[in-house]
Parts: structure tokens; C-alpha cells; sequence
């Protein structure tokens, strides 16, 4: 028997899953952000290993053949050095009771691929991703790849929490000034951060020091208010799924072939003002043999997959 591990990482959590060669999971472990380019390369090697260290805790010493790791921003070659030294780092760890057999058969690759593999049980179909950020990767069945999106809260991810969050929060600002429809966002913001005045807004954001997913936090304000009926706030979640829906077709039209899933994953599709069920009915209109679901297993457990598969390529 022969052991493989899985690693998704990103920016706020690390899991590690330990499968077997019959596919079969052994354990699971949890460690903290492994973004290595938002907390360095130290960091993000602790956190790894302790995800590793928890996922193992039960086994005792363990002959580990292949490794998978799915970690944000791991497209570029630069980043893929970086992280290969990670992998070197933990092969000489004294902290892991593990005998590494890792000639050829570290994976390493953009989270979108995990969530994809974990999401669907398969690397073929499509993925979209909208947290705190959005993307959509697809891969069809002669392995030929499409992303769309991915880009950051600056240069993108429209649709996800963050860009609804500042959205929100304009279009709250804009309504004080009177250049906006009155709105209820107004007095939710201040309700929900203790304000004395919108106003405020402004400590909060640029005083705090409020990163990317603190603003994000505040997605739910404006979903909530789309649920009591505020059309600004409404007009701002459809918005978010009419970006969500054009960069799922770009995707599709790119590579699906006659019979595709599309998986969502992500908080944003977790939405009291139904964005999951609304993209369902765009795409359902845009492409009738699209079946969206939600994801069978976790990224991580996608990431064990194509460790395996490596394996048998190696």
C-alpha cells in the first residue's frame, strides 16, 4: 500500500488530505493561509507542513509516492520554483514521519484545477469559483485548458464578495450624496459596523487598514438587502451574475464538447438572493446540455486525484 497527498492553499486556510492507492481517505488535516506570495515563503512552508502533520497524525510513518499541491497564483513558472523549493523543504522536515518517493511525482498546480478535479471527480468540465475573488477554469477531454478571470480584486474578480462589497458600499455613498436612487444599503452599512453616520465608511476602509477579506465580509449586507427588495442592491447582485454567466460561456464555448458539468464553488453561491439559481437559469438558456451541480468532493480531495493520476504517467 502507497500513500499520495493532496494540498489546496490559499489565502485564509491550508487542507491536506491523505488518500491511499485504492483511493480510500486516510486522513485530514488544517492549517492556516499558504499564499506564499501575501505571507512569504516561511510562512506558507508552516503551514503546509502542519496541514501535512494533522492529515498524518494517525498513521505513523507513511511511504508517500506522488504529492499534489493546488495553490492560488501557482500558474507562472517563477511561482512553481518557489514552490518546488517548499517541496524540497519538506522532504528534508524532521517534523514529518514520512519516507518521500518523489522523483517525478510532484503535481503542481493553479487551486482552479483542484476545485475543478475535486469538484466534478473528473478533470474534464468547468469550474466556477467565486469567494472572496472569482474564476472560471474549464479542461476538456483532449486536455486543452481555458481560464477566464482570476485576476485580482483590482484588475478583476467581478462577481464575487469583494466586488459586491465595494459595490454595495459606492452605491450606499453615491445615494447619500443624492447622485444614487435612495437605498436601503444607507442604513444597513450603518447598522451593520456600529456607525454614527455613512459617512464613517471612510474610517473604516482607509483608517483600519481593512484588507481584501474584511471589505469582503460585507458581501451579505448587500445580499440581504436584494432580499427585502432594494433595487440598488438587486441591480448590483445581477450585475454580479451577469459577469459570473459571460465568463462561463467564453469558457464553454472554448472547449466543452457535447456533454459538460459545470460546478459552483465558493460563499457566493451560498446567497440568500438566489445568484446560484439565476446563473442556473442563464447558462441553462445558453447551453441546454450544461448540468451545474454542486461540488462531490473538496479541492483537496482533487488534489489526491491527480497525484494519483501522475503516478500512472510517471
Amino acid at each position: 500500500m502507497y500513500y499520495v497527498l493532496g494540498i489546496d492553499g490559499g489565502g485564509t486556510k491550508t487542507v491536506c488530505v491523505l488518500m491511499n492507492s485504492q483511493k480510500e481517505i486516510l486522513g485530514r488535516g488544517e492549517a492556516g493561509a499558504s499564499n506564499y506570495q501575501s505571507i512569504g515563503t516561511n510562512a506558507a512552508l508552516q503551514s503546509i507542513e502542519s496541514a501535512i502533520k494533522a492529515a498524518i497524525q494517525e498513521t505513523g510513518k507513511i511511504q508517500v509516492k506522488a504529492i499534489c499541491l493546488g495553490l492560488a497564483g501557482a500558474g507562472r513558472s517563477k511561482d512553481i520554483e518557489v514552490i518546488q523549493g517548499i517541496v524540497r523543504e519538506l522532504q528534508q522536515s524532521p517534523n514529518l514521519p514520512i519516507e518521500w518517493i518523489l522523483p517525478n511525482n510532484v503535481v503542481i498546480c493553479h487551486d482552479a484545477l483542484t476545485a475543478l478535479v475535486g469538484g466534478i471527480g473528473d478533470d474534464v468540465g468547468v469550474v466556477v469559483a467565486a469567494g472572496t475573488g472569482t474564476i472560471v477554469f474549464g479542461r476538456n477531454q483532449q486536455g486543452q485548458t481555458k481560464r477566464v478571470g482570476g485576476w485580482g480584486y483590482i484588475l478583476g474578480d467581478e462577481g464575487g464578495a469583494y466586488n459586491i462589497a465595494v459595490a454595495g458600499m459606492q452605491a450606499a455613498m453615491r445615494a447619500y450624496d443624492g447622485r444614487e436612487l435612495s437605498t436601503s444599503l444607507v442604513e444597513d452599512f450603518i447598522k451593520e459596523l456600529g456607525l454614527e453616520s455613512i459617512e464613517d465608511l471612510i474610517e473604516i476602509v482607509y483608517r483600519r487598514g481593512w484588507g481584501v477579506r474584511e471589505i469582503a465580509s460585507l458581501a451579505p449586507v448587500v445580499d440581504n438587502a436584494a432580499v427585502n427588495g432594494d433595487d440598488v442592491a438587486k441591480r448590483i447582485i445581477d450585475e454580479g451574475v451577469r459577469e459570473l454567466v459571460a465568463a462561463t460561456k467564453v469558457v464553454v464555448e472554448d472547449l466543452a464538447g457535447d456533454d459538460f458539468e459545470i460546478v459552483t464553488v465558493g460563499s457566493v453561491w451560498g446567497a440568500k438572493s438566489n445568484i446560484r439559481e439565476k446563473f442556473i437559469e442563464s447558462i441553462s438558456a445558453e447551453f441546454g446540455n450544461a448540468r451545474v451541480i454542486l461540488p462531490r468532493y473538496e479541492p483537496a480531495y482533487g488534489a489526491c486525484l491527480l497525484a494519483l493520476k501522475q503516478l500512472h504517467f510517471s
